[in-house]
């Protein structure tokens, strides 16, 4: 078995000459806390901070001058901030890429020796919740139990009850799931059903889906005016996907949620190209499954998130029009299993009744794939990290539920 240790790359320490360290009053050069600071702050702090998920913090010059020349290293190959979006098909307004002269400020002060620079031009740094990327929650909830992983072995999925106590509907704001043992977890999906009830593992990908998360991933703030429900009298169930690494953990996941102040004029909901049926040959290097779906009513397309394992390799979705026209609407032709990223259209889309949604996947399944567990065997759908998937989900936003068709329902 192989665990990806998600959401994190390390990179190398690589020493910088101490005298160097502050530039001279009078030097022209780009210095840490005039220039480069205010980069940090705006694309990487939300990550390279303290009680986050990044293998280092970039808050502070203390922080930053042992990483220069990594950090040089990865923004100029474009892998630091990740993204996969192919530029030349949509807008999207969570794009993190550093523009062009980002990119030059970094390598110049790398270049000139990483200078701090006056510590008056250091602007304040950026205001967080601790451990938590949406701000600080309105309510917590939490496991009522350690789960205690092997250090060896499967793990079937688990799926964990966590009580609500929440005695009437409430609309989520935003919502961030919170692994406690990261390098352990490939996925969590939240939903929620009626406390007491007996489990469903049925519905993690169901109406009653409240979110889900790899753990490199930041939680979600909705829009002003969109929001998602979670019922009262209800429980949040947690379908956890634990991973073996070689050493023991212990997990407790936790759950926060912000509450919108009003109700919302728009609610969140989604929809997949699912593909099951598919064997990808041993020593493929370039295998292709596809999945197709038609609209049975109009959408707002909000958001797209390809999903695949460890052999995923491509992926595109194509909007098929009644038309004849046809429309690209994300390319993701370097798929990443460790940034499994939601792509957040800068504006809405709408796609009408009848549009066929196209999903188009890629597999490489050769020894040339460095992440590959056995490219010997053939591979098919499976839960597991070496088995592999082919799902493209999407999300839209819909009117609310009529309060006489949430009643009907409770």
């Amino acid at each position: 078995m192989r665990n990806v240790r998600i959401g994190v790359l390390v990179i190398a320490v690589l020493p910088i000459a101490a005298a160097a360290a502050t530039a001279a009053p009078d030097d022209p050069a780009v210095t840490f806390t005039k220039d480069v600071a205010p980069i940090l702050y705006k694309s990487c702090a939300e990550c390279h901070r303290p009680t986050m998920f990044a293998p280092m913090s970039l808050m502070t010059y203390d922080d930053a001058r042992p990483y220069a020349r990594a950090i040089k290293q990865k923004v100029v190959a474009r892998q630091m901030p990740p993204w996969g979006a192919d530029p030349a098909f949509g807008v999207f307004k969570n794009d993190p890429r550093l523009s062009e002269k980002e990119i030059e400020t970094i390598v110049s002060w790398v270049d000139n020796g990483a200078p701090k620079g006056d510590e008056k031009d250091m602007p304040a740094p950026p205001q967080f919740a601790e451990g938590w990327t949406i701000g600080k929650p309105d309510a917590v909830f939490t496991m009522t139990e350690d789960f205690e992983i092997p250090a060896t072995g499967t793990i079937p999925y688990q799926y964990v009850r966590v009580p609500t106590n929440l005695t009437e509907d409430k609309w989520i704001q935003a919502i961030e799931i919170r692994p406690g043992a990261n390098a352990h977890v490939h996925h969590v999906l939240a939903y929620t059903q009626p406390a007491g009830q007996l489990l469903n593992p049925g519905g993690a990908l169901g109406p009653t889906s409240i979110g889900g998360v790899t753990p490199n991933k930041p939680g979600v703030v909705y829009p002003e005016g969109v929001a998602r429900m979670i019922r009262g009298n209800s429980d949040i169930i947690l379908q956890i996907h634990y991973t073996t690494n070689g050493t023991p953990a212990t997990d407790r996941t936790r759950v926060g949620i912000i509450f919108a102040k009003q109700p919302p004029v728009k609610v969140t909901a989604g929809g997949m190209v699912l593909q099951p049926r598919f064997v990808i040959p041993a020593y493929d290097g370039n295998a292709e499954v596809k999945g197709i779906t038609t609209l049975s009513r109009d959408i707002l397309l909000t958001t797209l998130t390809p999903h695949m394992h460890v052999r995923g390799k491509d992926m595109i979705y194509i909007a098929h029009y009644a038309d004849g026209t046809d429309e690209t609407l994300l390319s993701v032709p370097k798929y990443d299993f460790n940034w499994q990223i939601t792509y957040e259209l800068a504006k809405p889309k709408v796609l009408p009744a009848g549009t066929k949604i196209e999903v188009i996947a890629h597999y490489d399944n050769s020894a040339n794939n460095k992440s590959n567990p056995d490219p010997s065997k053939d591979v098919r759908w499976g839960d597991q990290t070496w088995e592999e998937m082919m799902i493209g989900f999407w999300s839209t936003v819909v009117d609310p539920p009529s309060r006489a068709a949430t009643q009907q329902r409770q």
